[in-house]
């Protein structure tokens, strides 16, 4: 299967719509994904990327019925992570010659991952490939987005950025264009790739984003090796990665929790009932840790502009299911972000203040004190944990 992109440039890849942990197990994808591999055709046969492993037989066999693989000149690796570069060792049997134009660090990940001397073509920001009829492929280095050997390769003459995982998503989408697919799942997939994967690396993303815009290139399409492809103002989403890595945050205030017998769960409610009291234009998400997708969650998080974490005390501490949220959390490193905590106890009661701690650790800005009820509430704690929530609204 194919899908033309543009003149002499087609998609060769592959859509996986089973597709439902990424990552290992560490990344959700609801809506499946895709390993997107382009063939540019020019005086020069050019691949760019390849695909997941388990899916590297009918790649090869596929890319067969489009060119003669004897004929292609060059292999550009934009990244030598399993799910883009998993098909080449099958490949590369079959043309062990062909050289690969990557760079320096990922020839250290490739060859350390399938331990191949292959004819590596070390490339770095500016270095170029002439493919004939006046075009050629330019390099632009892409460090730590999202790893030390990423890089991102530009088309000449036909305009188009194959941006490897910048400004993609985990989305299966036969279309594969922006403009066919869903507006709503196409953005809800692009910002949780973004609050999951590349929040960490926002400082990276913005220098390189000013390096991008400063070497005036015409953008027509932007080619991601994940999800759709941008060809109706791919700029747009630029724009959202800039307006992303920039500290970002919406009118929102997120509350997450877990509970052992529905105490904490009570506060929860009556807390966003009283930032609601108090300010009923901001919204309010509710999620219990332990029952809703960690990705999903923290999704919420990236967009709030204050994050609310709770937890029952057990064995004088939070609730395992929270710790392991803030270690994520933790992670993700994310700016311009107030917090609070609370939980009910029984005994010592020391979980909110433990969750203060870790939350600070992760770089929020804790506010007011940790909210601690003994027990279940009863119409006084409600009471309490609703100004709680009031006083929340007002910070």
């Amino acid at each position: 299967m194919h899908i033309p992109i543009k003149n002499n440039v087609k998609w060769v890849g592959q859509i996986d719509t089973e597709l439902r942990q990424f990552h290992g197990s560490d990344f959700s994808t609801h809506k499946g994904s895709s390993y997107n591999a382009y063939l540019v055709q020019e005086e020069k046969t050019v691949l760019i990327d390849t695909v997941w492993k388990p899916f590297a037989d009918k790649f090869v066999k596929n890319l067969a019925t489009e060119v003669d693989l004897k004929k292609i000149d060059a292999i550009v690796v934009n990244h030598g992570e399993v799910d883009h570069s998993g098909a080449l060792p099958a490949l590369m049997e079959l043309i062990p010659d062909t050289p690969i134009y990557c760079t320096a660090n990922a020839v250290d990940s490739l060859t350390g991952q399938y331990h191949k001397e292959w004819d590596f073509h070390v490339v770095k920001t500016g270095d170029s490939l002439d493919v004939g009829n006046g075009k050629s492929l330019v390099f632009v280095e892409m460090k730590m987005l999202h790893w030390p050997d990423s890089m991102a390769t530009y088309l000449t003459q036909d305009n188009i950025l194959f941006s490897n995982d910048a400004f993609g998503q985990h989305f299966a989408s036969n279309t594969m264009f922006n403009d066919a697919a869903d507006q709503c799942d196409l953005f809800e997939e692009a910002l949780k790739y973004f609050a999951n994967i590349l929040t960490p690396y926002n400082a990276f993303l913005k220098r390189k984003l000013s390096e991008i815009l400063a070497m005036n290139l015409a953008i027509d399409i932007i080619a991601p090796s994940h999800g759709v492809i941008w060809r109706d103002n791919p700029m747009q989403i630029v724009e959202k990665y800039a307006a992303w890595c920039d500290a970002y945050q919406e009118n929102q205030i997120t509350i997450a929790y877990d509970t052992m017998w529905e105490g904490t769960r009570t506060l929860a409610d009556a807390i966003a009932a009283g930032i609601h009291e108090q300010d009923p234009d901001v919204a309010i998400k509710v999620f219990n840790i332990a029952k809703t997708d960690k990705n999903d969650i923290m999704t919420e998080v990236f967009k709030s502009k204050m994050l609310v974490l709770g937890s029952p005390t057990v064995g004088n501490d939070m609730l395992d299911s929270v710790a392991g949220f803030l270690h994520f959390l933790k992670e993700l490193k994310m700016k311009n972000k107030k917090a609070a905590s609370f939980g009910c106890y029984g005994w010592t009661g020391e979980a909110p203040i433990k969750i203060k701690e870790s939350l600070e650790k992760a770089g929020l800005a804790y506010v007011d004190e940790p909210f601690r009820n003994k027990w279940n509430p009863d119409n006084e704690g409600l009471l309490a944990a609703k100004e709680f929530g009031t006083r929340l609204a007002l910070l």
